[in-house]
């Protein structure tokens, strides 16, 4: 880097490839950063497992948008891990196939909101029209909405990769680099854009999420349904809400990213790690297993093939 390079902030893109030593502190914070993730990827296969061995599970459009939900989370989960060993370790690919991790990446990133406003529509819909649930909760109807939750999800990033195309030089793509989202971004009014459409998203969600809340509420006060499937479907929808608030957080991840590269170098690379692991990993690791867990039919075998996991034998 010359002089004039010197005498200038440097900027996040280029914070992200300088390389660190890796001191012990180091070492086991990215232990914690890629062994908690891994779990947390191990828990999602196992229920995505325990979807698959009962009928209900597989022809039921509630635990369809929960299977959704743990493949999105777990693709997530795995490329976050992929994009952080590979800035932890400053390796450098080729910008065609960061372009596709970053796409996919910010692609589930959305989807998880998405899904959480379908799953509450579902629940909308069982309570407030339960005559009509079975005919419009269809397998197949769940299965469209969910190829439209990846139409939106893939908008964004897929407006980037054209103006990478149009932009750029074939030679961009084959050059070698760090892979970050930033990485990507040749237009300033691009990081804007994407902050004003997950705004958009998060913002349509959650008014989503209130309409059935109180739609439910409304529904139950009348007494027109049995009170204990309405409170279940309230404590269901408020679930999804905390669900969002976690997602939310994730939203965070890119501002904050920002920030903290305005300190100098050596803190930038320490927040850097507790930026990605509370805010971005955290939330998405926890999300799906809270919604596991609270689902009476689903639990006990849950806990069963853990078990079987360990070594006892599972009671068909």
């Amino acid at each position: 880097m010359d002089m004039t390079n010197m005498s200038r902030p440097l900027t996040l893109v280029e914070m992200q490839a300088i390389p660190v030593a890796f001191t012990e502190e180091r070492i086991l914070k990215m232990f914690l950063a890629l062994s908690t993730p891994t779990l947390f990827i191990y828990i999602n296969l196992v229920m995505l497992f325990t979807l698959r061995t009962k009928v209900i599970f597989r022809e039921t459009s509630r635990y369809i948008l929960f299977a959704h939900m743990l493949i999105n989370d777990t693709i997530h989960l795995v490329l976050s891990l992929v994009l952080y060993a590979v800035g932890g370790f400053v390796v450098v690919i080729m910008r065609a196939a960061c372009a596709f991790i970053v796409l996919m990446t910010a692609s589930t990133f959305i989807n998880a909101p998405l899904n959480l406003a379908v799953m509450s529509l579902e629940r909308y819909t069982a309570i407030c029209f339960p005559l009509r649930h079975g005919e419009l909760a269809t397998p197949e109807r769940t299965r469209v909405a969910l190829v439209l939750v990846w139409v939106l999800g893939t908008f964004n990033v897929l407006t980037d990769v054209f103006v990478l195309f149009i932009l750029t030089e074939p030679s961009f793509y084959l050059s070698p680099s760090v892979c970050t989202f930033e990485q990507l971004l040749v237009m300033p009014w691009q990081q804007v854009k994407s902050m004003a459409l997950n705004t958009l998203f998060f913002t349509v969600v959650g008014a989503i999420l209130l309409y059935t809340y109180v739609a439910i509420l409304r529904q139950v006060r009348t007494a027109s349904i049995d009170h204990s499937s309405g409170q279940k479907a309230l404590r269901t929808v408020l679930l999804h809400a905390i669900q969002l608030g976690l997602s939310l957080m994730s939203f965070f991840y890119s501002p904050l990213e920002f920030l903290i590269a305005k300190l100098p170098l050596p803190l930038y690379k320490k927040l850097q790690v507790f930026n990605y692991f509370m805010i971005l990993v955290l939330p998405r690791c926890l999300s799906s297993l809270i919604y596991g867990l609270r689902d009476e039919t689903f639990r006990p075998l849950l806990k069963q093939y853990f078990m079987c996991c360990r070594g006892n034998k599972v009671s068909p």
